[in-house]
């Protein structure tokens, strides 16, 4: 009998989902004991995203990419942990930015206090995160610093826009890769390289998670013109006036005008249903799947050489589920 799902991936080795589930539950408790403060605000700021839940997906990928490895390397729960802060910080940040109220079903940081609160506490997770780096060696704080460049460099580039002769869609691409893919790339990088795996396996692990993060971020781009029944309001990106992919697309086509005056800024209320009607028929929706699948294929094209371990299948398979899931 198959073992069941692991972070919304289909782990069909009981082993590996057994290591996979035991591996984030450690995680789990050194997350909140990471963010531990004698001062009990700080705490009680700094968990409140992390008791909020969420997926774990970076910490997972930590722990999958050490299969290749010695998957119980004394580096690679803490690893998992430094990745999920990271990505936890940037959270707190993002939601300043996006002016957001909640965040996993809960007021956001910067709605129940404000937004000096949400950046001073994100700025002290990510400190708490390089803390435990260092006890890992310089190489993985070297890395980390990198990443977190690249994080930063991709959210003033969104914000920015492309400049002038810079194709929009290659620039928006490039912002996902830094904002979304180095992320999810480094997890899987540094759960290799701390479990003791071969070069060239932690080369193409790193490659192939890149095109796995900007793949997933694709699919929301699409999952929210096209999915009604994904738990999201679908035209969420078109209300708030977000150029995703198929937006731009389609404000490089002359295939319909209307719809290129729809999308060119926030879409009104009373035009959203129009708007997603258009979208979801027209060729720009078809590009941006067909782009979907170029970066999930060039995944899998990485993850083939990789050795047949379950680790491998596991990853094949969420290739997979990045496209399956915006169908």
């Amino acid at each position: 009998m198959a073992a069941p799902p692991v972070v919304d991936l289909p782990v069909a080795d009981e082993r590996l989902a057994e290591d996979l589930s035991n591996g984030l539950a450690a995680v789990e408790k050194q997350l909140r004991s990471a963010v531990e403060s004698e001062d009990t605000f700080v705490t009680d700021v700094s968990k409140h995203l992390i008791e909020a839940g969420g997926k774990r997906f970076r910490a997972m990928l930590v722990l999958l990419a050490a299969q290749f490895g010695d998957h119980t390397a004394p580096g690679v729960i803490p690893g998992a942990v430094v990745m999920e802060l990271t990505h936890v910080a940037t959270l707190y940040h993002d939601d300043v930015m996006d002016e957001a109220s909640e965040r996993r079903g809960k007021p956001s940081v910067n709605a129940r206090w404000n937004n000096t609160m949400a950046i001073l506490t994100g700025d002290y997770v990510f400190a708490r995160a390089a803390d435990i780096m260092a006890d890992l060696g310089p190489e993985p704080v070297r890395i980390q610093a990198k990443t977190f460049a690249r994080l930063v460099r991709g959210q003033i580039r969104e914000t920015v826009g492309p400049a002038e002769g810079v194709d929009p869609i290659e620039h928006y691409i490039d912002v996902l890769a830094d904002k979304t893919g180095s992320l999810i790339s480094t997890s899987a990088r540094l759960g290799a390289m701390l479990a003791g795996a071969p070069q060239d396996v932690v080369l193409r692990l790193t490659a192939a998670c890149e095109a796995i993060g900007v793949a997933f971020q694709l699919g929301d781009d699409i999952i929210d013109v096209a999915s009604d029944t994904s738990g999201k309001t679908p035209g969420t990106d078109l209300r708030e006036g977000i150029r995703t992919l198929p937006v731009l697309y389609a404000l490089g086509s002359d295939e319909n005008p209307r719809l290129r005056s729809l999308v060119a800024g926030p879409v009104p209320e009373a035009d959203i249903e129009e708007a997603l009607e258009l979208l979801r028929a027209s060729e720009s929706l078809k590009k941006a799947r067909a782009e979907l699948e170029r970066w999930s294929a060039r995944a899998k094209d990485q993850l083939s050489e990789l050795p047949d371990i379950p680790a491998r299948a596991a990853l094949l398979s969420l290739c997979d589920f990045v496209v399956e899931r915006s169908a």
